[in-house]
């Protein structure tokens, strides 16, 4: 059984710049949730109505959050018996519980390493800015009120921490 690597914290700080450079080094699988969702997400926004670019509203978050979850993690489990797996998403929720680690080991009965990535904030809007994505629109046209909205913490559970700094996506 491979080991699983888990990729997390706030958009903009660099984690799938980080993912992509551990996943080479290992010789990794890597799953980022953005690409292995995107298309699914955008066609099931449009037909409902949606902003395609939204990825901040409560519509957003009950249809689509934990299905797109769901996805990475079966993607997972199809590899993890094969390679190394290194899973990129924010899990902004899921690091608020102290057991949320401990309880993937078990699902996946594998070693689970959980990397925190951050970055100051100037940093975090400059690589936002960067990589001109439509749907980061929402907090570059709020970004005061997006970053005191968010929830910045570490993990609840052992993990390890990066500090991006100056990443070229």
């Amino acid at each position: 059984m491979g080991q699983l690597w888990i990729i997390c914290g706030p958009a903009g700080v660099g984690k799938s710049t980080y993912g992509r450079k551990l996943a080479a080094e290992k010789g990794a699988c890597f799953l980022d949730s953005d690409t292995v969702t995107e298309p699914v997400v955008r066609s099931g926004m449009v037909l409902g109505g949606l902003d395609p670019d939204d990825r901040d509203s409560p519509d957003y978050r009950a249809a689509f959050r934990t299905p797109v979850y769901d996805c990475l993690f079966a993607t997972a489990s199809e590899n993890l018996p094969h390679t190394d797996v290194v899973l990129v998403g924010p899990f902004t929720s899921e690091i608020r519980n102290a057991g949320w680690r401990d309880g993937l080991e078990e699902r996946f009965k594998t070693p689970v390493r959980v990397i925190f990535v951050s970055c100051d904030e100037v940093e975090r809007k400059r690589r936002i800015e960067l990589r001109g994505n439509p749907r980061d629109d929402f907090k570059l046209r709020n970004w005061v009120e997006y970053v005191e909205l968010s929830d910045l913490r570490s993990p609840a559970f052992e993990h390890e921490h990066i500090v991006s700094q100056f990443l070229k996506s």
